[in-house]
């Protein structure tokens, strides 16, 4: 009879849900083009190694970087806070999976009840020899049970166990960048260095430059206004080297609060800026971005959460079957407590409860999980989308910059090499003083440059792979 009932009330609960038909949702676009730029064959892409599924070990050689990484992953601040995100979504998942499990408790009680002598109670109570004073003495187990006959319950706790996916995967992206961030610092720490080398190669040079114009002055080769321009140029660029210093402070200070420590020198070497380039820098195929990047999973999650949060919300517009049951014992006299038959205690009942006044605050919550729902395949579809074009991006980029190095580096020979003829020049006569000084000052300025360029391709290399998804890997220590 209570089996009819409750398919009764459902029936008539499912023609009352509302339709969605001023917002629907739609099925998740997860297609991807074939290959990151149109004028690639798709096999190209394929044939490429898919860096992002190499650790950042792997990637990253240099052992003073790498150093710095593994204090990062330990120490980092951000991303131990992360942690504890991660362990609050664990323990919600813990709380929701008792929602659909059977509760059970223990009771104890001692009390008592006196009625007035003069009431109908107390009259009945003389009559029938009952003593003024009457206690209470119980003890037992009680138990309740929300049988889950729609999914409600756990819909609801499947749903946590997405969040606390979601969580991991944040935590995941949250590596990569900071993974990619020591890195871009410290690369940019390196060009600081190779940039204050430079520079205090060509004060120098500048300085004994100043002191061959000052003998010529003295010859009357020159006049005292080459003197002032060899000598401005050397004040310009002994300032140039405290601005430097300055940038090259806050770029290691950078990297200690990354590494989560306070301000102090930041081991490196220098000479690595112009190394080669990693062999493993392959792109991979588009669909790969799908099981790299940890932002794409995340999204992913937090979707199939969604998704499940709109089922629960549904289930509450049918009937609930809740069981609740006692067993235990109870007298008036605490000598009788134990009594079997006579003190003991039972009993038994099933409820079915049907929403009927409270449907408009359900409609409400069932309307906007369906609202979370769509934001949640647009946040995936935009992350997506995301992906793909910073891949893209830094793809195009990557291979500019290696070429415009190229071209860089041929610029600085021939402008040493023009530094060196136009000393001949000046020493015989036949070129002025700012000819000279202009063409060290490009000389230099082309130096400066070609680091900067090499800066920027490195960081477009970093930047790839943490597009890729790359870099988030567990990377066990090696034993020495």
């Amino acid at each position: 009879m209570r089996k009819h009932l409750l398919v009764a009330a459902a029936l008539i609960s499912t023609g009352c849900i509302p339709t969605l038909k001023e917002n629907p949702s739609r099925e998740v676009s997860k297609a991807v083009p074939n290959s990151f730029r149109r004028d690639q064959q798709p096999e190209n892409d394929q044939e490429k190694e898919n860096s992002g599924q190499k650790t950042w070990k792997e990637f990253f050689s240099s052992p003073e970087l790498q150093s710095l990484i593994e204090q990062a992953l330990k120490n980092n601040q951000e991303l131990n806070y992360q942690l504890q995100e991660i362990i609050i979504s664990q323990n919600e998942v813990a709380a929701r999976r008792g929602e659909y499990l059977p509760k059970m408790g223990a009771f104890l009680g001692a009390g008592g009840e006196k009625v007035g002598e003069f009431t109908p109670q107390g009259q009945a109570d003389r009559v029938s020899g009952v003593p003024p004073f009457v206690g209470n003495f119980n003890f037992g187990l009680t138990g309740s049970w929300e049988v889950d006959v729609w999914g409600k319950l756990r819909n609801a706790a499947n749903a946590a166990q997405m969040r606390y996916l979601a969580s991991g995967e944040a935590r995941n992206f949250m590596i990569t960048q900071l993974v990619a961030e020591i890195a871009r610092s410290y690369y940019e720490l390196l060009a600081l260095d190779n940039q204050l080398e430079v520079l205090r190669r060509n004060i120098a040079i500048q300085t004994d430059a100043l002191e061959v114009v000052k003998l010529e002055k003295q010859g009357a080769k020159v006049t005292q206004l080459a003197v002032y321009r060899f000598e401005a140029e050397v004040l310009k660029n002994r300032s140039r080297l405290y601005n430097l210093e300055q940038s090259r402070i806050v770029v290691e200070n950078r990297i200690n609060f990354l590494v989560g420590r306070f301000p102090q020198p930041v081991a490196r070497a220098p000479d690595q800026l112009m190394t080669p380039l990693p062999a493993i820098l392959g792109s991979g195929t588009p669909t790969e971005l799908l099981s790299n990047r940890p932002d794409i999973r995340r999204a992913e999650l937090e979707l199939e959460g969604s998704k499940l949060d709109v089922k629960s919300t549904r289930a509450r517009f049918f009937p609930s079957l809740s069981i609740d049951a006692n067993l235990g014992y109870q007298t008036f006299n605490i000598t009788h407590l134990v009594d079997t038959p006579a003190s003991l205690l039972a009993n038994f009942a099933g409820n079915i409860l049907a929403p009927l006044l409270n449907r408009a605050g359900i409609e409400a919550d069932y309307r906007s999980a369906n609202a979370r729902q769509i934001q949640a395949i647009i946040n995936y579809e935009r992350t997506l989308l995301q992906a793909f074009t910073d891949v893209a991006n830094q793809q195009a980029k990557f291979e500019n910059l290696q070429k415009a190095f190229d071209l860089q580096s041929q610029q600085v020979d021939v402008l040493k090499q023009s530094v060196e003829v136009s000393n001949v020049l000046f020493q015989s006569a036949r070129a002025d003083y700012m000819e000279v000084l202009l063409t060290r000052r490009d000389s230099l300025d082309a130096q400066m440059e070609l680091i900067e360029t090499r800066l920027d391709l490195l960081e477009s290399m970093v930047n790839m792979y943490q597009a890729l998804g790359g870099g988030w890997q567990y990377v066990p220590a090696t034993k020495k």
